[in-house]
């Protein structure tokens, strides 16, 4: 019986149904999201997933940025679903439940719903529809009364938004931790070897 799952850039073979923590690593889920476009691509340029979550993460408070650079990871999987049309998949809803809490396991993070990531992911999509959707004229409920961020986003091509995902991932897992940790230095050689061979080959 062949058991339903996606193909990552490393080579890995993840379950939707039931996904293994030794499954994720974080270079798949960066270069994922890098390449996925926000809102069915329908932007004024290419704007990535992973730009949005970094946006996300930069505006929170220092102990809940590692939350908030994670918090559409399961998208680098299971695609970035529009909210609309995730509302009437109540399927898709509960795999993406399920993906969330085996992520959480994964890093060591609280990904579940969190009043202040909600406000920063409020706060940079309405950032979003000012500066990448300025012929949209529908009513945004979600976003009624949210002030977006002073500063204009400039979007990134996949390769500098993977980049900069995994800088800060790296950042806020913190360097001396990852000295020690056999499990991230694994994840930072996967990405090295993937995406920076050259820099291993000197």
């Amino acid at each position: 019986m062949n058991v339903p799952a996606v193909s990552t850039k490393s080579g890995r073979r993840v379950a939707l149904l039931n996904p293994s923590p030794s499954q994720i690593v974080i270079g798949d889920i960066a270069h994922g999201l890098a390449h996925q476009c926000r809102f069915n691509g329908q932007t004024s340029k290419f704007y990535s997933v992973a730009q949005h979550s970094v946006l996300v993460a930069s505006i929170l408070p220092r102990e809940l940025r590692l939350a908030g650079l994670l918090h559409d990871a399961s998208e680098a999987y299971l695609g970035d679903v529009v909210q609309p049309l995730k509302d009437l998949l109540p399927e898709y809803q509960a795999i993406e439940e399920n993906f969330c809490k085996v992520l959480s396991m994964r890093f060591g993070v609280n990904l579940q719903y969190n009043d202040a990531i909600r406000h920063a992911d409020l706060v940079v999509l309405a950032t979003e529809r000012r500066d990448l959707m300025p012929m949209d004229m529908a009513d945004w409920s979600s976003i009624a009364g949210i002030t977006p961020m002073s500063r204009t986003i400039k979007p990134m091509t996949p390769e500098a938004a993977s980049a900069q995902f995994m800088e800060m991932f790296f950042t806020l897992t913190n360097q001396k931790k990852a000295i020690k940790n056999p499990a991230i230095i694994k994840q930072l050689l996967n990405y090295l070897l993937i995406n920076r061979p050259s820099l291993l080959s000197r």
